[in-house]
């Protein structure tokens, strides 16, 4: 990872949160707040986490730069480079593999000319494969930013890339109408 010439600091918005977030933390504890700290930087950057984001994390909490970014290696939900306006994380872990998901990384990657690990030329989408999203019932599924969209297609796929080309609002959960978790209607 290089290193990025200017210096990260939380707005006064963020700073404001990040008090928020350290204070549910027992005395002697506040370190424990690395995580959600960590994902406070990544949002102010624009969904990914760079070098500098961490470091000034590290230097908020008093933990050797080293430890956070461990913590910001290990979990794939930091981005350690820039990601799209719409962050595609499509997961291929077996039960989505099994109904489809290689057919939407396809959709995708088709749809939007870009490969898994790419960002679009006009940095409005990125694309990755992910582990399980925890939604296996409702496979295939994606997750776009913070929402997961369920009960995919390659058609409704689609539809949802389209939607976010257009600037339109999309809707999160089962893109088939499926109530939750609850069984598929007979057809």
């Amino acid at each position: 990872m290089t290193k990025d010439a200017t210096k990260f600091s939380f707005s006064d918005e963020h700073l404001k949160k990040a008090q928020t977030i350290i204070a549910r933390y027992p005395e002697g504890r506040q370190k424990s707040a690395l995580l959600p700290l960590l994902d406070l930087a990544q949002r102010q950057s624009g969904g990914w986490l760079p070098h500098n984001a961490i470091e000034f994390v590290a230097e908020f909490l008093s933990v050797p730069f080293m430890r956070a970014y461990e913590v910001a290696t290990f979990y794939t939900m930091f981005n350690l480079k820039p990601v799209g306006k719409n962050h595609i994380q499509v997961c291929t872990t077996t039960p989505c593999w099994l109904r489809g998901s290689s057919d939407i990384v396809k959709t995708c990657e088709d749809k939007l000319d870009i490969k898994c690990g790419e960002v679009s030329k006009d940095n409005e989408f990125s694309l990755i494969e992910v582990e399980c999203l925890g939604a296996c019932v409702n496979a295939p599924m994606v997750q776009i930013n913070d929402d997961y969209f369920e009960d995919l297609t390659p058609e409704n796929m689609t539809i949802l890339i389209d939607k976010m080309k257009n600037g339109d609002s999309v809707t999160a959960g089962s893109q088939t109408g499926r109530c939750g978790s609850a069984p598929k209607a007979a057809s």
